[in-house]
């Protein structure tokens, strides 16, 4: 009798020293490090994306991926002109991430000391003449837009679209007053859906975009004012570590897959 209760005292014994043992191995919810989201990389919160109006439609989608591949993110975008963009950001407007259509733009943020670590050129991107549906007036090329009764919207020139048609137009020594100036690529475009203006300096993405009510016209001088995208993660970022993977995701596979569907060219 005696010995059986010394066995089942040192029974207990060990047991408790096991549990003991267990309640002090680290879980994923106390270590140090841990994930703090169900998809492992420890990315949650809002991430503020400031981007180039051409890339609405590939970034709202890559948005989405991203949201879905990081549970507990929200990716919140701001599209317009670069210019526009790269001023609030230098202003102090609240963003995580700058994407821009030019280098010109986010060097302006850099030198202002607001980039976390050098920009990254993720894809480049060319102009067509966007026309309505049909060509109506059957443009074929920069000097038919000279020709009389063809108005013609551009971008202003401080913005990387209009930069661009600038430099496009100086080459084929094509001279045009154009019958407004507007403050980013989408702004342009919609001049011709609307019917306002006969043709406009678009990208090629935002004709392909807009493909049920406009045609792009190619034109050979665009190859020689292919504009750069830099994107970088900003300097005192309320969400550092979601700047930092959502630029990480817009340069691999999958957000180069989108961004190449939407007729973006690779650096």
């Amino acid at each position: 009798m005696k010995l059986r209760t010394a066995l089942t005292a040192a029974a207990v014994g060990l047991l408790m020293t096991l549990t003991g043992c267990a309640s002090d191995e680290p879980t994923a919810s106390n270590t140090p490090g841990a994930a703090t989201s169900s998809s492992g990389t420890g990315v949650t919160g809002t991430v503020n994306v400031f981007a180039a109006a051409s890339l609405t439609e590939s970034f709202t989608k890559i948005g989405k991926d991203f949201e879905a591949a990081n549970p507990g993110t929200t990716v919140k975008f701001n599209f317009a002109g670069s210019s526009a963009l790269a001023t609030q950001i230098n202003q102090g407007a609240p963003a995580d991430v700058f994407a821009s259509a030019a280098p010109a733009n986010m060097k302006t943020v850099t030198d202002a000391g607001n980039g976390d670590g050098s920009p990254t050129t993720f894809v480049k991107n060319q102009l067509v003449i966007a026309v309505p549906k049909g060509n109506p007036k059957g443009v074929k090329g920069l000097a038919d837009l000279t020709k009389p009764g063809v108005k013609v919207a551009l971008c202003a020139e401080q913005v990387p679209c209009g930069a661009a048609a600038k430099k496009a137009l100086d080459a084929a020594s094509v001279k045009l007053t154009p019958v407004t100036l507007e403050q980013d690529v989408k702004a342009a475009l919609a001049k011709v859906k609307l019917g306002e203006v006969d043709a406009a300096l678009v990208y090629r993405t935002d004709a392909k975009a807009a493909a049920t009510d406009v045609d792009g016209v190619e034109f050979p001088e665009s190859a020689g004012a292919i504009n750069d995208y830099p994107i970088v993660a900003l300097k005192g970022a309320k969400n550092a570590a979601g700047a930092k993977a959502f630029v990480a995701y817009v340069l691999s596979d999958k957000g180069r897959t989108v961004l190449t569907e939407a007729g973006f060219q690779a650096p």
